[in-house]
């Protein structure tokens, strides 16, 4: 009886162990994968929106045909960003530039008000707004998944287990937006 006991608790504390492994390498494989889930969302909706763009400039070049530096601007920044395969902060790299040079375009057709009032127009900048609204939501998503398997893998003791099968920390998907963090101008002058 005493060897059964003897040999139940020396099972037990090998058991105990190697299921913690295995129960915190499984989590760390799905840790990843949902992140690698989330980047694929955030991808689709990137070329959804890039879809739109070509549309967009086509509009926009009927009406107001002579601002070619506006419309390429857009057009080369569109090419890069679909480009665009390297790391999460490369591509957000690209991304920035691409959401400048469509922020010039929106201010170039603030001085035509026949286009803002194109009913074709309108329909592809609230295409585009959802489109922008989905890219945020997907990249909020990523985000939180990131922030999950990093923490993970940075965590004592869950970081040995993490390193032991090569696990390495994943990069956020961050887009600059200087137009937030500056302060609104107001202005009472008409």
């Amino acid at each position: 009886m005493e060897q059964h006991i003897g040999l139940i608790i020396a099972i037990v504390i090998i058991a105990i162990p190697i299921i913690w492994v295995v129960v915190t390498y499984n989590n760390l494989v799905k840790l990843k994968l949902l992140c690698s889930n989330a980047w694929s969302q955030i991808d689709t909706e990137l070329k959804r929106r890039y879809d739109l763009i070509p549309n967009l400039v086509e509009v926009v070049r009927g009406y107001a045909g002579y601002e070619r530096n506006v419309l390429q601007t857009v057009t080369e920044a569109r090419a890069k960003a679909v480009a665009s395969t390297g790391s999460p902060a490369s591509q957000a790299r690209d991304e920035n530039n691409l959401i400048l040079s469509l922020r010039n375009l929106f201010g170039v057709v603030e001085n035509y008000p026949d286009l803002k009032a194109s009913q074709q127009f309108l329909k592809l900048q609230s295409e585009l707004v959802n489109t922008e609204d989905r890219i945020q939501a997907a990249r909020r998503f990523y985000n939180g998944n990131v922030r999950d398997f990093n923490t993970m893998i940075q965590s004592f003791p869950s970081n040995l287990i993490a390193s032991v099968f090569g696990f390495v920390a994943q990069e956020f998907f961050e887009i600059e937006d200087s137009v937030q963090r500056m302060a609104p101008a107001v202005s009472f002058d008409k």
